[in-house]
């Protein structure tokens, strides 16, 4: 319930991300259901006794209660709503890469209800499936289409013909996939169509197309994180190397 435009109560919410505030307090980024990314300072949420500090609880869907007039507002209450199972091992890593993904990506107070769900079906997922790749490429791609950049992966963008799986294309960022017989100078990444009928139809059981794919999810992605890296990315090499 609301009591006023500038406060929220009960909100369905994700926690993202924290870090440390002032002496004893946190700056919480939220994914909310209604509100999109929410940043929210926990007012001594670092202290021993704090009511917040145990509630704070990534991966885990909450409940949570905020109020404020700038940008940054204060949390007030935090209610753990239960259900999902804790993620573990690389699971877990894949957990903090999509709340990576979010907080690069999301503009602040940019409700995405439909992307919220996305996101609290792949955290169920990920603590029962043990083949990540398909439930990461499928939120990828459903995060992308939300954000307005939708992969297109059914047609040649410049013939309109439906894409062949025998064929080769160049994926043009902002554009899409062309066929590299129509004499393109291949600036871009070279799939194969069969790459994106299969990632058309969430089908990853190939080696190549999972290969291909990861590769065009990253592209993609890289155009619009900008020069700065993801750290998770750089984790995951970090685990491979061991």
């Amino acid at each position: 319930m609301t009591t006023d435009k500038h406060r929220q109560d009960a909100q369905p919410a994700f926690v993202l991300h924290t870090y440390p505030y002032l002496e004893t307090s946190l700056v919480i980024e939220t994914f909310t259901q209604n509100f999109g990314r929410v940043p929210l300072v926990a007012k001594g949420a670092r202290r021993p006794r704090s009511a917040l500090r145990g509630s704070l609880m990534a991966f885990q869907p909450l409940q949570i209660s905020w109020a404020g007039k700038s940008e940054l507002k204060t949390l007030h209450k935090v209610e753990w709503q239960g259900g999902q199972p804790f993620l573990q091992g690389m699971s877990l890593i894949c957990g903090f890469y999509l709340n990576e993904l979010l907080v690069r990506l999301l503009h602040r107070d940019d409700p995405h209800e439909q992307l919220f769900l996305y996101y609290q079906q792949t955290l169920a997922a990920l603590s029962t499936q043990k083949d990540y790749t398909p439930v990461l490429r499928h939120f990828e791609q459903r995060m992308l289409q939300e954000l307005g950049y939708a992969l297109i992966l059914s047609h040649d963008v410049e013939s309109s013909k439906p894409i062949s799986s025998d064929q080769e294309y160049c994926y043009k960022i902002e554009y899409g996939p062309v066929s590299l017989k129509k004499g393109s100078n291949g600036s871009g990444l070279k799939i194969t169509g069969k790459t994106l009928l299969d990632m058309d139809q969430d089908d990853y059981s190939d080696a190549v197309t999972r290969q291909q794919s990861k590769a065009l999810i990253r592209y993609i992605l890289n155009h619009y994180l900008g020069d700065q890296p993801l750290h998770t990315r750089q984790l995951l090499k970090d685990l491979q190397q061991l």
